[in-house]
């Protein structure tokens, strides 16, 4: 893995992500519904392999995200936080059903 360059803004700094894309798994719900947040994970990454869109997308399990559906999972993605939205989905959805719900095709993609 190469050396990002890190930046200085004030007290903080900055470096380049080596991904482009991030999707967070909520692991209470997984374990509510008994599918376990590292079969989704799993899941979501073996079919981002085989989808070839061409950006990179990290796929994380976090703590709860204080949203708890009853018989569904909470996910979100850095774009759905930014519209302040959380993404609930059926845990019968096939991974690649999955994916295209978190992360539609953009236009400029083939």
């Amino acid at each position: 893995m190469s050396k990002a360059p890190v930046t200085k803004r004030g007290p903080a700094k900055a470096a380049t992500a080596p991904f482009a894309e991030i999707v967070m798994v909520c692991a209470k719900c997984a374990k509510r519904q008994g599918v376990g947040a590292k079969a989704v994970r799993g899941g979501l990454k073996r079919a981002l392999k085989a989808d070839h869109r061409g950006r990179k997308v990290r796929v994380v399990e976090t703590g709860c995200l204080g949203l708890c559906p009853k018989r569904s999972l909470t996910l979100a993605t850095a774009g759905s936080l930014g519209a302040g939205r959380l993404l609930v989905l059926d845990p019968g959805l096939a991974p690649e059903a999955m994916l295209q719900a978190l992360l539609p095709a953009r236009a400029d993609e083939p």
